[in-house]
């Protein structure tokens, strides 16, 4: 059995092709690649630790463990959405709901980007836009009396929405 001394390596780059070369034989002297192996003390130790958990799980004991790593990984507004969640009954509707506006979203999202590439329609639609947002403020919010009447009129109409009184 012969043995071969591993000599570091290096790239060459020539006007030709780069290749590999060791630094002290040349191209046909004995050559090694060593490659760093992962450190698998803490791989192990963190399969250890969810392979207890999950034995945990299995068998219905809950450790405290188990239980601090679920508390603390669960963001405070899912915790609330959950809820929210559970307290509805009608769980279709609501699903069924969600699902027409996405699609709703998408389907104007769509259709605004056909008029957008239309030629003369989104600068016609800009100059309306513009037009109606100075007449919003001129008649809603430049006087007090007519400031006052909006702010009613917005609150009523959150009320409304909203069931409270």
């Amino acid at each position: 059995m012969a043995s071969t001394a591993c000599t570091p390596l290096s790239l060459s780059s020539s006007s030709r092709a780069p290749r590999l070369q060791s630094a002290a034989g040349g191209v046909g002297a004995a050559q090694c690649v060593t490659i760093p192996t992962p450190h698998l003390a803490k791989t192990t130790s963190y399969s250890r630790k969810i392979g207890r958990n999950v034995t945990a799980m299995v068998t219905g004991e809950a450790s405290a463990e188990v239980v601090e790593v679920a508390s603390t990984e669960t963001p405070e507004i899912v915790i609330k959405v959950q809820q929210a969640w559970d307290k509805v009954e009608d769980k279709y509707a609501v699903t069924s709901l969600a699902v027409a506006g996405g699609l709703g979203l998408i389907a104007s999202a769509g259709v605004i980007s056909a008029i957008d590439k239309l030629p003369l329609i989104p600068g016609v639609l800009e100059l309306v836009g513009i037009g109606y947002t100075g007449y919003f403020a001129y008649t809603n919010l430049a006087s007090k009396s007519s400031r006052d009447a909006l702010i009613e009129k917005i609150k009523v109409t959150y009320d409304d929405i909203t069931g409270s009184s």
